[in-house]
């Protein structure tokens, strides 16, 4: 079995029915879509150093004697596997499959409004983990205003469905 073989099984699991569906190499390679992707891959670089970053604050603090809460060590790792599925999702997207492009955009809009209701919960997390927070919203905020662009809703548009024959009748 070949590698791609095996991603090809992933994005069957991730995409569901619509993991087949790609758009056209014209569109995948065309400028504006290629430098959104370049875009968005650093700014995902961006949000795993901010994770990284944090574990480090996390670990440092323990190291020093301080109580971390349980709250911020399973942030840390949610975000971090989480920023590794979006890098799966980015990839996929930019060689042109349509289902991982979807995920990406979903997750891109999502995830900055969920993370923003947890840095507003009083006392769930320090004030520094909160800050770390925000500026991840951010970021995905900036990779979801990448994907919503006209160009890029317009490449990964879905494919025009098949006409059923006129001598066929839905059913009642």
């Amino acid at each position: 079995m070949t590698f791609e073989n095996l991603l090809r099984r992933v994005d069957r699991i991730a995409g569901g029915r619509q993991a087949g569906v790609a758009i056209s190499d014209e569109l995948r390679t065309h400028p504006k879509t290629r430098r959104g992707f370049t875009w968005i891959m650093w700014l995902l670089v961006a949000e795993l150093a901010l994770g990284v970053a944090a574990v480090v604050i996390a670990v440092a603090l323990a190291a020093g004697g301080e109580a971390v809460p349980f709250a911020v060590w399973m942030r840390t790792l949610v975000v971090f596997g989480m920023t590794v599925t979006l890098f799966y999702f980015a990839w996929r997207a930019s060689l042109g499959w349509r289902w991982a492009y979807q995920r990406l955009r979903l997750f891109a809009q999502i995830f900055p409004v969920i993370t923003l209701v947890l840095a507003a919960i009083p006392g769930l997390y320090p004030a520094w983990m909160v800050t770390e927070q925000i500026i991840f919203s951010l970021i995905m905020i900036g990779i979801a205003d990448f994907l919503t662009s006209d160009h890029m809703r317009a490449a990964f548009k879905a494919p025009e469905p098949r006409d059923a024959p006129d001598d066929q009748t839905p059913p009642a």
